[in-house]
């Protein structure tokens, strides 16, 4: 089963429950099921790119390297900015950053540092803050700090799909 593109998905943030403790412990919880994944991903297939795609590293360096992304636009929201800063849509970062030539134990670590970087930030925000918002910039919505890292979670589970069906596919 194939997952739909990232930039093909919409959004809905309607809700109005502070879900935030749970959206934490889902990004609190991503380094972890990441690394939970690499145990059994042979190291042969980690550097492998299928169809001109992102490989293995790449995807996990891709959330490294969007990470300061979240952090911004979280001071965005906390600043009273009326729209969130764009991202770069052609990810040149990740495309440009060689993830491949890094140790997956070096990447994985990283990844959990600029996490728990990010969880420190978002981890005692008060409910007015949780429920501030700004304009996404491509979407064209306005997000809460809520619907953000919602959004971030969605993202990180996007990924680790992908890494699935990398290796399922790689694995043939």
């Amino acid at each position: 089963m194939q997952q739909i593109k990232w930039f093909e998905r919409n959004f809905n943030f309607d809700f109005a429950q502070n879900i935030f403790p749970s959206i934490i412990e889902r990004l609190a919880g991503t380094p972890v099921r990441l690394e939970e994944k690499f145990k059994s991903i042979p190291s042969s297939i980690l550097s492998v790119s299928v169809n001109g795609a992102w490989t293995i590293k790449e995807n996990v360096g891709h959330l490294i390297d969007l990470e300061p992304l979240w952090q911004g636009r979280l001071e965005d929201i906390l600043h009273g900015k009326t729209e969130l800063r764009p991202t770069d849509l052609q990810n040149t970062k990740t495309n440009e950053a060689n993830h491949n030539a890094v140790e997956i134990e070096k990447l994985l670590s990283d990844f959990r540092q600029i996490r728990k970087q990010t969880i420190n930030l978002i981890e005692n925000l008060t409910e007015e803050q949780i429920f501030r918002s700004a304009l996404h910039p491509r979407l064209k919505i306005p997000m809460r700090t809520m619907d953000l890292f919602l959004f971030v979670a969605e993202h990180d589970d996007h990924h680790l799909a992908r890494i699935t069906e990398l290796v399922k596919i790689l694995n043939k």
